[in-house]
């Protein structure tokens, strides 16, 4: 059954201009350096969305801040 955990975000959509977004290669280091294996990245309503594993095999979804690369929610599925 999954089990998903993270912080409520107060507004789905990011409104930043495309010029202040970071780059993919950025975000995609942060969150290798917390231990994330990256499989995809995409932007939906104006945020990156990542998606990957742990080292355990659970998934993560997580929604980033493109300007910031803020966590502003992240979801984990447990076995």
């Amino acid at each position: 059954m999954p089990l998903g955990t993270g912080t409520a975000m107060a507004d789905q959509r990011c409104n930043v201009p495309l010029a202040e977004w970071q780059p993919r290669a950025a975000l995609q280091q942060q969150v290798e350096a917390q231990g994330w294996r990256v499989t995809r990245i995409r932007t939906k309503d104006g945020c990156y969305r990542v998606q990957g594993t742990n080292e355990r095999g659970e998934r993560y979804e997580g929604t980033f801040h493109p300007g910031t690369l803020r966590v502003l929610k992240v979801e984990i599925e447990y076995d």
